[in-house]
């Protein structure tokens, strides 16, 4: 790959970046992080990616969530407790219901840059900037607040390392041990019409782990160490280009910053900045794709990304909503298909099903995200192909921002705790009860 570097994007289309009033300090805060220790290392990318590859043959699933934004302020204890906590939970019940193993991917320790559909964002008469993620600049609508600040790439990369040093703590001090059934909070299930069959589930989980305890003679938490990787979506190519480096006795690039850095809808495109950057790493990438997309382009994406056909190397994140699924997805499919490459194909049922209330709030029903699921279930069956992961935007919290789930929250029920910066996510029990529901699919089509 001799006509790539670490800053190649700059020659090619370039959307979605922050406009810095000085570049000369933007370069500066750049190499301070370029000089800083790596976030994640090598061996923990390959070995990822050869789980991927795994999946992508059927034999693990993915389990992709997380905040849709992070933000500076919620870099707390109690925040990364609970959104570990629930992906470790979610992955216990999908384990169980589809017999894989199951690849923890958490969306966070760097989710700190979001896309916008504008660079300006217009309040009675007054145009500033967009707020384009605690990474870039604030949400606070001043002039002082949405001016891009380049300190905060290197508040963003502090607060990545605290995440991964607090989540790497947890693990290895036997924090999944949090998964046992007598920790879940499981009240939702009674105001469920599956009720019975969501306690059946939990106390066959319950009967599973004593069994395997009683077996190895040591608890479960203590017999081995729980896989966890991290994500984000590779926006700021500043940032990403920053913690690019190459490594001992490996051949080629890492992005250090994350495990698994993923291409948005936005940037996803023939010629685009984002995928001239990504093309030349060696981690496994993720590429959201669906609605707008030709099929035709997704398949040169898929050519330019993995040329030589490398397992574990691309996911194909879908996303196109609950009512164009049926459409949509079987054309992406054949395209790929027709290209001969490996995929790990992965639904995120979350961004295709955003809705605005009459108030302009925006949500996403349940019912429609769990719809898309099991539509893509479906879909991937019936074209011979092998839907390996999910990707949810989700929070451990008692948050109301997504409509719909066993206690029936309404529109009207959506004030008491809408907390997100930018889109909204399911709560703690939204996530478990979507767990138990894609379990049952899954392992009726697997």
């Amino acid at each position: 790959m001799d006509d790539w570097s670490p800053e190649s994007w700059k020659g090619a289309d370039v959307r979605q970046q922050p406009t810095y009033g000085d570049p000369a300090a933007v370069e500066s805060v750049a190499a301070r992080l370029g000089a800083l220790p790596p976030l994640v290392t090598s061996w923990e990318v390959e070995t990822l990616k050869g789980q991927l590859a795994s999946a992508a043959r059927g034999e693990r699933f993915v389990l992709q969530g997380g905040d849709c934004a992070e933000s500076f302020a919620e870099c707390t204890s109690d925040s990364i407790t609970a959104k570990l906590k629930i992906l470790l939970q979610m992955s216990l019940v999908l384990t169980h219901s589809l017999k894989k193993r199951v690849i923890r991917v958490g969306r966070f320790a760097g989710q700190y840059a979001k896309p916008r559909s504008s660079d300006t964002e217009t309040r009675n008469g007054e145009s500033l900037p967009s707020y384009r993620g605690d990474l870039v600049n604030s949400l606070e609508f001043t002039a002082e607040a949405r001016e891009p600040d380049p300190i905060n790439l290197l508040r963003g990369y502090q607060r990545s390392a605290l995440t991964l040093n607090f989540i790497r703590g947890l693990i290895d001090g036997g924090f999944a041990d949090l998964h046992h059934p007598e920790y879940w909070n499981l009240d939702f299930v009674d105001h469920s019409q599956n009720a019975a069959e969501y306690q059946r589930r939990v106390e066959s989980i319950a009967d599973s782990l004593r069994f395997m305890e009683t077996l190895a003679g040591v608890e479960v938490g203590q017999i081995d160490r729980v896989d966890f990787y991290t994500s984000h979506e590779a926006l700021h190519l500043v940032y990403e280009q920053a913690q690019t480096r190459t490594v001992p006795r490996r051949v080629g690039w890492y992005n250090l910053a994350t495990h698994l850095p993923w291409i948005g809808l936005r940037t996803a495109f023939p010629g685009s900045a984002h995928i001239e950057y990504a093309r030349g790493i060696r981690n496994p990438l993720g590429v959201k794709v669906g609605a707008g997309m030709k099929p035709a382009d997704i398949a040169h994406l898929v050519d330019v990304l993995n040329p030589d056909g490398e397992e574990g190397r691309l996911a194909l994140i879908h996303r196109c909503g609950a009512e164009k699924v049926a459409e949509e997805l079987p054309p992406i499919l054949r395209a790929v298909c027709a290209t001969g490459k490996p995929v790990l194909w992965i639904c995120d049922p979350m961004h295709g099903n955003t809705k605005s209330t009459g108030e302009g709030m925006k949500t996403r029903a349940f019912s429609a995200i769990l719809s898309e699921l099991e539509q893509a279930f479906d879909i991937h069956a019936a074209n011979g192909t092998i839907l390996g992961g999910v990707h949810f935007e989700l929070t451990g919290e008692d948050v109301t921002e997504c409509v719909g789930g066993a206690r029936g929250l309404d529109e009207r029920g959506l004030r008491r705790a809408y907390r997100s910066q930018v889109d909204p996510r399911l709560n703690y029990e939204q996530a478990l009860e979507m767990a138990l529901l894609v379990g049952r699919k899954g392992a009726v089509t697997s």
